[in-house]
């Protein structure tokens, strides 16, 4: 098989999926399937879909339209504020899109029109995150220009939380966000059908004891592709961490002396030698690097230690026996060595398990199937 390589059991996203539906649908909160650390993989997304999302979301147009050209009809939502440049693109593609900008909202409203369509807004809210969003003060009077404008519909309002700041919601945040809805309705009228409380680091939030008020939605990606909660790290509980396996071939195996001792002139040397060794020691190299992966994102495996990495050559020091050249070694990976290892050209992607209820044609994708028996 081709290395490096990304395994992807479609059967665990779907099963992490319905365990996420599940717990948050009696508390009346939607799932939306986060798409973006798969730059949009359409069998990836159908195995959410399967799962019981109720939709699909996702940062990047190209993501978008990579699901569209698969064949993928359902609601997709674009969750990053569009570029003003791209409003006649983010029109065509998504039923509706997270703004902060009335800029930017105006020119969705011109390209929705020239779409002949109407384009859903959500309105993004900072309540505290201090990455995008509208202040709360300010968000009375962008909701009222946004009803006016032709080829909109103002759908809903959103809020995110520890993407830049790390900071996991309060209940004061989170019931602070629930009484900006009512007040929106209140002034503005119209009934808000989506009232986002943010993403994967909400959980242990919306899965509380606590009411969860009138959030109805969460934007998934994290929880459901590695099964674990963003701000901790923590599994949750039930939920299968291991559906990606990043697999790297070994170049080179060998036992060699530690380096003499060297001075280290700069901050980028340092960083490269991740663990100290002393002696002869076990090594072997796995032909992927930097350019691949975030290499600090990756666990290695049983009786390994983490030596250092370039660009293309990983070093690892082992105290088991050494791998024969042309074997495979495999790493768990986190959210961010998903993320680049998705999106990197040389790095292939294996779908294992069932496919998808509605197999689409990924003509830019780089996968196939493989069916376990």
């Amino acid at each position: 098989m081709s290395c490096p390589r990304i395994e992807v059991d479609l059967g665990k996203i779907r099963r992490n999926t319905q365990t996420l539906v599940g717990r948050l649908g009696p508390r009346g909160i939607r799932v939306t399937g986060v798409t973006k650390a798969v730059c949009g993989h359409p069998a990836i997304a159908q195995a959410m879909l399967d799962g019981g999302a109720s939709g699909l979301a996702d940062a990047r147009i190209s993501n978008v339209q990579r699901l569209r050209s698969a064949g993928m009809t359902g609601s997709i939502t674009l969750i990053r504020t569009p570029m003003s440049s791209q409003a006649d693109q983010v029109a065509q593609s998504c039923e509706a899109s997270y703004n902060t900008e009335i800029l930017v909202i105006s020119a969705l409203a011109a390209a929705a029109i020239r779409n002949s369509s109407v384009h859903g807004i959500i309105l993004m809210v900072e309540m505290g995150d201090q990455r995008e969003g509208i202040l709360p003060e300010n968000l009375a009077d962008i909701t009222q220009r946004v009803m006016q404008m032709p080829g909109l519909a103002l759908i809903g309002i959103g809020a995110n939380f520890a993407c830049l700041s790390g900071l996991a919601p309060t209940t004061l945040q989170m019931s602070n966000f629930c009484h900006l809805a009512n007040e929106i309705e209140g002034a503005c009228g119209p009934l808000l059908k989506v009232v986002s409380g943010g993403n994967s680091a909400n959980l242990p939030w919306a899965l509380g004891e606590r009411a969860t008020g009138r959030v109805n939605d969460l934007r998934l990606g994290e929880a459901i592709l590695l099964g674990v909660e963003p701000v901790s790290g923590n599994q949750i509980g039930g939920m299968h961490t291991d559906a990606f396996t990043l697999v790297a071939e070994v170049i080179e195996s060998d036992a060699k002396p530690a380096p003499a001792a060297i001075a280290l002139v700069g901050p980028n040397l340092a960083r490269r030698r991740i663990a100290q060794v002393s002696g002869v020691s076990k090594r072997f190299i796995a032909a992927i690097g930097h350019q691949d992966t975030d290499i600090l994102g990756i666990s290695m495996p049983d009786g390994s230690t983490l030596i250092g990495a370039t660009s293309d050559h990983l070093v690892i020091g082992t105290s088991r026996p050494l791998p024969k050249v042309g074997s495979e070694v495999r790493f768990q990976m986190n959210y961010n060595a998903l993320m680049h290892g998705m999106a990197a050209p040389d790095v292939k992607v294996k779908l294992l398990g069932t496919p998808p209820t509605t197999p689409s044609q990924d003509t830019q994708g780089k996968s196939d199937y493989l069916a376990l028996v």
